[in-house]
Order: C-alpha cells, then structure tokens, then sequence
C-alpha cells in the first residue's frame, strides 16, 4: 500500500520556501535579527503561526470569491440585465411622463390644532409632502363616515370624493406654479 504524505492546503511551494529562508536568516529566534528580543510576537514559532493563520485565512477568501464567481458563471443566463441604449427614448420618456399622475394620496385625518380634516399627498418624483386642509368639505357626510374614512380607509361618497379630489389638484397645480 501506498502512503503519501498530505500538506496542509496553505503549505505552497513559495510559502515553505518563505519558512525556510526566514527560520534560516533568524536562527529560530527573533524573526527581525534583534538580539535578547523580548516581545513574543518577533519569535520565530510565534510569528510563523501568525503567518500560517494569515494565509489559511486569505486561501479562504479566495476560495470564497472563485466560489461565487463559478457560482455565477453557472447560474447566469447570458442576457444583458440592462438596456442597450438607456431606460427610455425621448419619445417614450414624454408618453410615460404624460401617464403619470401629479400626486399620490397618502393619507387623511383630523388635525389636531384646529379639528379640521385633512388629506396628505407626496408629489409625483418628489419626497414632497403636502398637507390640503379640506375645511367644511366633510360636513355633508356623516360623522360616522368621516371617522369610517379617517380611522379605516374607508370609502367616501363619490361626490365627497370629487371635491376632495378638486382640492387637492388644485392645491398641488399651486404648489407647482409657485
């Protein structure tokens, strides 16, 4: 039968060659050629196995990274995963801008200062909030609505919401003008 000796997988051909020669050049005792050095990490044993972890830890590393690049060379489908010239054309840009609305509603709820309700919307493109005081336009509905709406998200009468839509277009068509 057969025996073969099996090294470490750090122990490369140039890094037993980089042992050698320094074991060589510090006669096993302080790797920097002080004499009677007293700080343990310069001695021979100590640094080797500083060394050794050091490139037990780089080979993994570099494991790693080969893993992953393989892993997405199998796993790619070979399709480009962005557009040749760009996200739009000048044509196509202009037709998704004009189908895009002004505002988002976010929300609606009672102030707390005056005990008016209100709606908030985020401008299209923006991070920009407004807040559109609704005034007296909630009065034709009944309390129990208008908390039902508040509270839950419920559903306003259409015409409640018209108006409520008409304010908030026109406040934001300010907003923009200005």
């Amino acid at each position: 039968m057969n025996e073969t000796n099996s090294l470490p997988k750090w122990a490369t051909l140039d890094r037993k060659t980089l042992l050698v020669k320094l074991f060589v050049s510090s006669g096993g005792f302080c790797v920097y050629g002080h004499k009677k050095c007293l700080i343990p990490e310069h001695h021979y044993s100590i640094y080797t196995e500083i060394l050794i972890k050091d490139w037990k830890q780089s080979d993994r590393e570099q494991r790693l990274a080969e893993w992953e690049a393989e892993r997405k060379a199998i796993h790619s489908l070979g399709e480009r995963a962005y557009p040749i010239r760009g996200r739009f054309s000048a044509i196509s840009k202009d037709i998704f801008a004009s189908q895009q609305p002004l505002y988002y509603f976010e929300g609606q709820a009672v102030s707390g200062l005056t005990l008016l309700p209100f709606v908030m919307v985020r401008l299209a493109s923006s991070y920009m909030r407004l807040f559109v005081d609704l005034g007296n336009e909630l009065r034709q509905v009944s309390k129990s609505k208008r908390r039902k709406a508040i509270r839950y998200g419920k559903p306003l009468p259409q015409e409640t919401q018209a108006i409520i839509r008409r304010k908030v277009l026109e406040a934001v068509r300010d907003y923009i003008a200005h």
